[in-house]
Parts: structure tokens; C-alpha cells; sequence
């Protein structure tokens, strides 16, 4: 059996943010391919903080990151570990690649550094440090760390050759060692660098696979060198491609909302952005819906469906895919979500009763493009205290004489005993006969004055919601 295979068997992979900035689509991405690549083979999914940046790093990032994740729905198995209470371990395999000879004390300074960058490029040459400090002996250099001189730890790059590994989606990829320079492991202050300290980690934390953004990909020769001085077998790599505006550059602010609870807070609902993102970057066997629940994504993730090519963040095609799944939850899986958009909204529901408060969430879901309707366009329905489109007022309510027709029709609906959709109905049109006028404009005026909107399911569907107080109490009021 290969090694890959066994992998397969229980793999181990991880999530490892950095908690300088919240939770982002790219990052969550990530956490997504990694939980169902996890999910799919049984595996175990490590949640890990790279916090070892320790300028930008807050605790309110580290929960906004847990808290998208929660939203996401992704929970992991293990964790969360904070590499900041790991750094002893990280400082002696810096000291254990010192004394196998990968690694050596560099006492330059950060103002030599400099000066020779500028020099190098001056010269037109890369700004690459020349291994300076790699030619002090180590006796030397222990002596000189001993009497109190800072030094940093660099990684001895090999002088030739080079250095390669096999990517699940990109395949081969390899470096000439001569591209690379000595980088630095340990800063003079005892703080790791990211390659030492997250090596360190996947080896500790028995990492199976590393899936990952493909900027990373100049990271990982670094790494791979780093994972055979210290003597570990390499994981397995997946480098994902990254995720662009529509105009083809990396996605930032000002393509919208970039963090995972900026979709929250605009109506997204979690499986729904779960869905959308799977698809960023993954395509699903021939012939397979769009639409897909965790289920059938945990069922059909692999690497192998994993593209080169960069995705491109489509916001239509997520206002899509949150449509169609608003419209088929149950109206008992809405309604805590609906909830959360009350309460932010400051509605307070006029009737509570779980049967009536269920039949209109149905009603209203088919033309609900995010939860925020539910608090917005759809606040008449569940309480008096709601707005009137100015513009489907002045198209619909403008005339005088059609706002009279309504309380007139009001009268006629409040003599109604059997207050049924049909009957609605047919009041309504035989009260547009008897005045010799068109049924639509009664239809579209009521609309107005019962919904405050121009748009809404069918108008005697509304009525019956409503009920016959409220719908008789509305055309009233629209007489002014």
C-alpha cells in the first residue's frame, strides 16, 4: 500500500488562520475543502491560530474566525491550538537544525540587510541575502551569541540543485535552489517565522495533506526542505487556485463584502454560501446539480475535482443560490433565522402563533432574495409598523378616485362571513364589474395599501394572511 493511500484511510488535515483580519471568502474556502475532504474519507479536520504575529493578532480577530466558522457550519475535531503557546517547541527545532548543520546564527542587522538589498538592486541583481554569517563557524557564532551579540537563525539553503514536490492539482512543481535564499527560522527576538513554525506544526500535529491557497506554492520549497532536514516524511500538497473578483484581480473590499459575516448580515444563509463556495475552485462529477447539500458534497469532494484555474466570485450566482435555498427550507427552518433579522431589525411580530406565523414564512419564501426581506420588504406582514414604497404608492395609489374605490371595497370585504382566497377574489372582481373598471388596478392599488410594496405573492393569498381585520383596516386607511 502507498503511502498516499494510507493516507487516505484517516486523513489529517488542518485549517490555519492567521488571526490578523476576520474570517475571509479565500479562508473560508479553504476551511471548507479541507472539512469535506475530511468529512468524505472520515478524517480528522484541526482547527490551528497562526498567531504568532504578535503586532496584529487580537483576540476579537481569533473570534471573529470561530465564529465564521461556526456560521459555516464547518466544526473541526481538533483544537483550536495557538502556535503562541507553542513557541519553545519551535525555538528547539530551530536549535536541533542548528547542530545537524541545516541551520546557522546570522548576526547581521537589520540596517546591513537593507543597505544590501538596495545594493542588489541598484546593481539589477535579486535582493537575495549572500549567506554571509553562513561562513562563521559554530563555535564562533556560539561564542558570539553567548557574550550577548542578537542573532537570528537562517536555514542553509542547499548551493545546487533543486528542490520539488508532486502537487494534487498541479503536479510536479520544482525550484532551482539557487532561486531560493537562506531564510530566515528563528528572528533574533526568539519569534519563529511562518515556515518554521508551521512545519514544526504539521509534522507535530501529524498532517496527512496540506490544502491550501496556491499563493502558497513559493512557500513550499522552503517547507520541503525544511520537512527532510528535520527528517519527516512530506505530506501530501494540494495547492487550491485563489478566488477573483469579476475583473479577473484578486478579491478585496472593493469587490463587496470580503468577510464570511458580512454574508450573514446581508441575508445569506450558511448552506447556501457553503454551496456557492464549493464550487469556487471544485467541480463536482459530470452531470451533478449545482444544488448540493452537505451530504452530497461530503459524498462527492475530491482532490481530483480540484481546477488549475483561478475561480471567479460570482455575487448573482450566490444571490441565486440563496434564493433556492430560502425557497426550499421548511418555514420551521427559516424562522430562527428570521428571528436574528427581527431582532436587528427591531420587529416585534403582532401575531405569535406558530401555525399562522409558518403558513405566511411560506407564503413569502418563494419571492424572498435574502432572510433581510423578511425584516424589509415583508414587514407588513407581521406587524403594523411598516413603510410605503413611495414609488409603488405614487405608480399604483396616486389617483384619488381608485383610493376611495378601496375603502368602498373595504366595506364589501367587511361584510364577507367566509373570508377564503376564492371569495376575496370574487368580490373584488365583481366590485371592478359593477364600477365598470379594470380588476388589475383595484389589485395592484390593494397590493400598495396592504404591503406598503409593489410587488407580493398572489394579492388574495395576502388577504387571507392578513386576515379579514387587518386587510379591511389597510384599505380604509388608503382613502387617506
Amino acid at each position: 500500500m502507498t503511502t498516499t493511500s494510507q493516507n487516505l484511510l484517516q486523513p489529517r488535515v488542518r485549517f490555519a488562520p492567521s488571526p490578523t483580519g476576520y474570517l475571509h471568502v479565500g479562508g473560508a474556502r479553504t476551511a471548507l475543502f479541507n472539512w469535506l475532504f475530511a468529512r468524505h474519507f472520515g478524517g480528522t479536520l484541526v482547527l490551528r491560530i497562526e498567531d504568532t504575529d504578535l503586532e496584529r493578532s487580537t483576540p476579537e480577530m481569533v473570534e471573529g474566525i470561530l465564529q465564521g466558522m461556526r456560521w459555516l457550519g464547518l466544526n473541526w475535531d481538533e483544537g483550536p491550538f495557538f502556535q503562541t503557546q507553542r513557541m519553545e517547541m519551535y525555538r528547539a527545532a530551530a536549535a536541533q537544525l542548528v547542530l545537524s548543520g541545516h541551520a546557522y546564527s546570522c548576526f547581521c542587522s537589520k540596517e546591513e540587510l537593507e543597505r544590501r538589498r538596495q545594493a542588489a538592486a541598484a546593481e539589477g541583481r535579486p535582493p537575495k541575502y549572500e549567506g554571509t554569517c553562513r561562513r562563521i563557524a559554530r563555535e564562533e557564532a556560539e561564542r558570539r551569541k553567548a557574550a550577548g551579540e542578537p542573532a537570528a537563525v537562517r536555514f542553509a539553503v542547499p548551493d545546487s540543485g533543486s528542490t520539488s514536490f508532486d502537487d494534487a492539482v498541479f503536479g510536479k512543481v520544482e525550484f532551482a535552489n539557487s532561486e531560493l535564499e537562506d531564510f530566515v527560522l528563528l528572528r533574533s527576538d526568539g519569534v519563529p517565522t511562518y515556515h518554521l513554525s508551521v512545519v514544526t506544526d504539521d509534522i507535530d500535529m501529524r498532517m496527512t495533506h496540506i490544502v491550501r491557497g496556491a499563493d502558497h506554492i513559493s512557500n513550499t520549497p522552503k517547507q520541503v526542505l525544511l520537512y527532510q532536514a528535520l527528517g519527516a516524511p512530506l505530506p501530501v500538497f494540494a495547492h487550491v487556485p485563489l478566488i477573483l473578483g469579476p475583473d479577473k484581480t484578486r478579491l478585496s473590499k472593493r469587490h463587496g463584502a470580503t468577510s464570511v459575516m458580512a454574508y450573514r448580515d446581508e441575508g445569506i444563509v450558511p448552506e447556501a454560501f457553503r454551496n456557492f463556495l464549493s464550487l469556487l475552485g471544485w467541480t463536482p462529477p459530470a452531470g451533478t446539480p449545482e444544488v448540493l447539500g452537505d451530504a452530497e458534497l461530503v459524498r462527492l469532494f475530491g482532490l481530483d475535482g480540484i481546477s488549475k484555474s483561478n475561480a471567479v466570485f460570482d455575487r448573482a450566482k450566490l444571490d441565486w443560490f440563496n434564493t433556492e435555498y430560502i425557497r426550499a427550507y421548511p418555514a420551521e427552518k427559516l424562522w430562527p433565522l428570521i428571528q436574528e433579522e427581527w431582532t436587528k431589525a427591531g420587529v416585534v411580530p403582532e401575531r405569535t402563533d406558530e401555525v399562522w406565523l409558518f403558513s405566511t414564512i411560506d407564503l413569502l419564501k418563494p419571492r424572498a432574495r435574502n432572510l433581510k426581506d423578511f425584516a424589509t420588504s415583508f414587514r407588513a406582514f407581521f406587524t403594523d409598523h411598516y413603510e410605503t414604497d413611495p414609488a409603488a404608492a405614487e405608480k399604483f395609489l396616486k389617483d384619488p378616485a381608485l383610493r376611495q374605490m378601496l375603502v368602498e371595497l373595504a366595506g364589501r370585504y367587511a361584510a364577507l362571513s367566509e373570508f377564503s382566497e376564492a371569495e376575496t377574489e370574487k368580490v373584488l372582481r365583481d366590485f371592478a364589474a359593477e364600477k365598470n373598471m379594470k380588476a388589475g388596478a383595484l389589485i395592484n392599488g390593494s397590493r400598495v395599501a396592504l404591503t406598503g410594496q409593489g410587488v407580493a405573492p398572489s394579492l388574495f393569498a395576502v388577504m387571507v394572511s392578513l386576515g379579514k381585520e387587518k386587510t379591511v383596516a389597510r384599505l380604509q386607511k388608503a382613502g387617506g
